[in-house]
């Protein structure tokens, strides 16, 4: 069986600097929904057209459309191969039970869910030293806890599943590397 990891945290708790040494050292693919997203609307797919039509509207992609694209990334021949690590993906419980019911179909689970844990002043200071012309302090807490609002029922949801892995993300970025080889040395 593959190892299956999924990355979750709040912007700028440095998911995307753990990621790249991640795969660096696992075999596991990096897949961002991003990418995903970009992929479909770049190949014209079905899919992408159809979340085309909400993202040129405003609106977010429904999850069905989202669950689909990353039910056909899974699916790929070096993700069956070699595991995945999902970036940004599950958003909500819904789309966590989705990929959850997918993976069995495949004889495939969730090896590990990793959470990024910091402390929200140190997001604060991590995301206005990225120095986007819109952040403001007072943008970047309201983003913060929009995020946690819809972060936190997907930790819950793994930590009940009891594959959740708390990384204290405040630490050197080493050392919080050394933790996320240990929880993925055990899952693999």
């Amino acid at each position: 069986m593959t190892t299956n990891v999924i990355l979750l945290g709040l912007p700028g708790a440095g998911k995307g600097t753990q990621a790249e040494k991640i795969v660096a050292d696992y075999p596991m693919v990096h897949i961002s929904t991003g990418d995903i997203f970009r992929a479909n609307l770049k190949d014209q797919t079905a899919l992408g057209e159809k979340a085309r039509q909400y993202m040129d509207a405003g609106n977010l992609v429904p999850d069905e459309i989202t669950n689909a694209m990353v039910a056909d990334r899974l699916t790929q021949a070096d993700v069956v191969a070699n595991g995945f690590m999902l970036d940004g993906y599950p958003r909500n419980q819904d789309q966590a039970k989705f990929l959850d019911e997918f993976l069995s179909e495949q004889n495939q689970a969730v090896s590990a869910a990793l959470y990024f844990e910091v402390a929200d002043d140190v997001l604060v200071d991590r995301l206005l030293k990225r120095g986007r012309a819109d952040d403001t302090k007072d943008v970047i807490e309201h983003r913060i806890e929009v995020n946690k609002e819809a972060n936190m029922p997907v930790v819950d949801y793994y930590r009940q599943a009891d594959v959740l892995h708390t990384i204290n993300g405040d630490n050197d970025l080493d050392v919080i590397y050394g933790e996320v080889k240990q929880v993925l040395d055990q899952v693999n």
